[in-house]
């Protein structure tokens, strides 16, 4: 939760440095309200939480998102929560006027010295012109189900994914297939927006492109704590390289 709010600070200030950033009392804002729904983004952040306060946060949460212009997630990591309280997560988010839009897990690791990656269809290319970030935005539009131009307004003219950000397209004959990034957060590596195109998926190559900027960032800062927030297709990927899960996740949207 601490990686999230840290990252999420400098992403959605990069996108627009007049975007909602706060920290309220048991929530974090990090809203760029921009058509890229995780630049949008509530978090709840006080630990041991039980029913009574988890229905009066969620409320708040749900009324902070309902002022915005653009849609978001509100991201409840579960671990956060007594477990009484948790059993009742969905049913209090109901009554809040929220949605289970889909589940995540949280995890970490101390990573051993990484041998460069390769890949034997892939070549790996930094980004660091405009045209390879939009190809990034567009990998990652195509493999969460969102329209083109919600990727690209979250990305396009970013000067810190082409400088700070070690992100990486994997190329396959020409062409971007798979992507990933990290980010130096706070004494750790985190990464960030990892996506493989649907046609080109189970070939190994978010794997390979996830451990090529593990592998740049830790050369670059000398740092080899990495956390990331996984998806269900991804959660059985990074174990493999050395990550362990720790908190479950959830994220919930506003009710259509």
């Amino acid at each position: 939760m601490e990686q999230l709010a840290s990252v999420w600070r400098e992403m959605v200030l990069d996108r627009d440095e007049e975007a909602d950033v706060r920290d309220l009392p048991g929530i974090a804002v990090r809203w760029a309200d921009c058509r890229f729904a995780f630049w949008n983004c509530v978090t709840l952040t006080e630990v041991g939480v039980d029913a009574g306060l988890l229905e009066r946060r969620l409320h708040e949460a749900a009324e902070i998102m309902r002022a915005k212009r653009r849609p978001g997630f509100l991201w409840v990591f579960e671990d956060l929560i007594e477990a009484a309280a948790r059993a009742g997560l969905d049913a209090a988010a109901e009554r809040a006027g929220l949605v289970h839009a889909f589940p995540g897990t949280g995890m970490a690791g101390d990573l051993p010295p990484l041998p460069e990656p390769v890949h034997p269809d892939l070549t790996f290319v930094r980004v660091t012109t405009d045209e390879q970030l939009q190809a990034y935005a567009d990998l990652n539009s195509r493999a969460y189900g969102f329209p083109l131009e919600d990727g690209r307004d979250g990305l396009a003219g970013s000067a810190l994914w082409k400088d700070r950000v070690h992100a990486y397209l994997g190329v396959r004959d020409g062409v971007p297939v798979t992507c990933a990034a990290t980010v130096e957060a706070e004494g750790r590596l985190f990464v960030v927006l990892v996506a493989t195109d649907p046609r080109w998926e189970r070939r190994g190559y978010g794997e390979a492109v996830t451990r090529k900027a593990l592998y740049e960032g830790a050369r670059a800062t000398g740092l080899t704590r990495a956390t990331l927030h996984a998806t269900v297709a991804g959660a059985p990927v990074y174990p493999r390289i050395g990550f362990e899960p720790n908190s479950p996740m959830r994220f919930f949207a506003l009710k259509g």
